[in-house]
């Protein structure tokens, strides 16, 4: 077995893939063994025993959307008696940022790697404020949430029809140009995003008012790119899971109990430990005494070589999750060791454009005993508050000595 040859072959097929976003569509239309009744949440495997503040309150949340439940004791009854079904959204060739909730009825983003013909999806990007990814679920998060669904999703979707789908990986290698790093920093990025929308928009609408009103929403939300972006990374990490004898890490993500891993040489099965809590700057009022532990799917940009991978890219973000410049260089220069590859499509002009580092090795994880690093917003405890902060934070490196652990195992190495 050479474990060499099989990580350049995952590698490159992370690196080969082409995702384009194609669509927006319902997600129980779309997603594979999506139904009624199924809420796909962030991070490995829990239950509801096991959930933290925000992702209870954002399975209230969309028991209340869904028409499943008329209040929040009506829905936690229901949870209780066992009426609710939970999967990760990685199982469902979905991700979700923060509590990553997603029903049956939600509008989803699709996009499909026209290299390896895998499709992935994630919900859409509510922005800042009370929004369900924190576990919000107040009358007017649920209305905005019917708004995107009823307003955005169709407008949207009948854009991207019209344009023949976006490139996503063309439109992150322009934003790391333009000083994003694709995960905490989508500036430049959600900017791009509304340049190709807002004309397909217009033309798509015979109702100003309502293309108005979606091409603003877009405009004021530098994180709206970053839901198809995490689908993106979903689809080029997907890509690259499944190689026979390969050490490569194929996705990282968090349920704000637990962070767990996939290695593409071990199938399905997760490795997981404790989530750490954010090391951070926080908005005013709050402390790290009122912080949850990392929750998300969002990792899955540090999986496929941007996010705090491309630090180095985005000076700036430096301002949001703290530290300084050279900092961010230093994030990125250190990934170089952990990593099996340089990236050819995302590169860092800061670095002489040289390539981001991508594909995780756990062996050289555990080698070097560096862990990957992870730019990350951090979720107040309780549901429903919202954002309080962003920072830093690493994975455990247990997870990491397990997954080579098992591996050895499974190979007699």
């Amino acid at each position: 077995m050479n474990i060499d040859q099989a990580n350049t072959d995952a590698v490159g097929r992370m690196i080969s893939a082409r995702p384009m976003l194609t669509g927006v569509a319902t997600a129980r239309d779309v997603i594979p063994g999506m139904r009624d009744g199924l809420l796909l949440h962030a991070g490995p495997p829990i239950g509801w025993d096991r959930m933290s503040g925000p992702l209870r309150g954002a399975v209230i949340g969309a028991l209340l959307f869904e028409g499943l439940a008329s209040t929040e004791a009506e829905a936690i009854e229901r949870v209780e008696a066992g009426e609710v079904e939970f999967a990760p959204c990685h199982h469902h060739q979905s991700v979700g940022p923060m509590a990553g909730v997603t029903s049956a009825s939600m509008a989803v983003y699709v996009v499909e790697n026209t290299e390896g013909g895998n499709r992935a999806y994630s919900n859409l990007n509510e922005g800042y404020g009370k929004v369900l990814r924190y576990g919000a679920y107040a009358p007017e998060v649920l209305d905005k949430l019917r708004w995107m669904n009823e307003v955005m999703a169709p407008l949207v979707a009948r854009a991207l029809d019209g344009l023949g789908g976006i490139d996503v990986r063309a439109l992150l290698a322009e934003a790391l140009h333009m000083g994003d790093e694709g995960h905490n920093r989508n500036k430049a990025g959600s900017l791009l995003f509304t340049k190709h929308l807002a004309p397909a928009i217009g033309e798509a609408s015979d109702d100003r008012s309502a293309a108005a009103g979606v091409v603003r929403f877009l405009g004021d939300n530098a994180l709206g790119v970053l839901n198809p972006v995490m689908a993106a990374c979903k689809a080029m990490a997907d890509a690259a899971h499944g190689v026979e004898g390969s050490t490569l890490v194929t996705a990282m993500a968090r349920n704000g109990t637990d962070f767990g891993v996939r290695v593409s040489g071990l199938g399905d099965d997760w490795f997981t430990a404790p989530a750490a809590t954010p090391d951070g700057l926080y908005f005013s009022g709050f402390t790290a005494e009122d912080a949850n532990p990392d929750i998300g799917d969002s990792t899955i940009t540090e999986t496929a070589g941007i996010g705090a991978f491309a630090m180095a890219a985005a000076p700036a973000i430096v301002t949001f999750v703290s530290g300084s410049p050279s900092d961010a260089l230093n994030a990125t220069l250190e990934m170089y060791d952990i990593t099996v590859a340089e990236h050819q499509h995302f590169t860092i002009p800061q670095l002489d454009f040289r390539g981001t580092p991508v594909g995780i090795d756990v062996r050289k994880v555990v080698e070097f005993g560096v862990t990957p690093r992870v730019n990350t917003g951090i979720a107040h405890r309780e549901a429903g508050i919202g954002q309080v902060g962003a920072g830093l934070v690493r994975p455990p490196i247990e997870i990491f000595r397990e997954a080579l652990t098992a591996f050895a195992e499974k190979h007699g190495v």
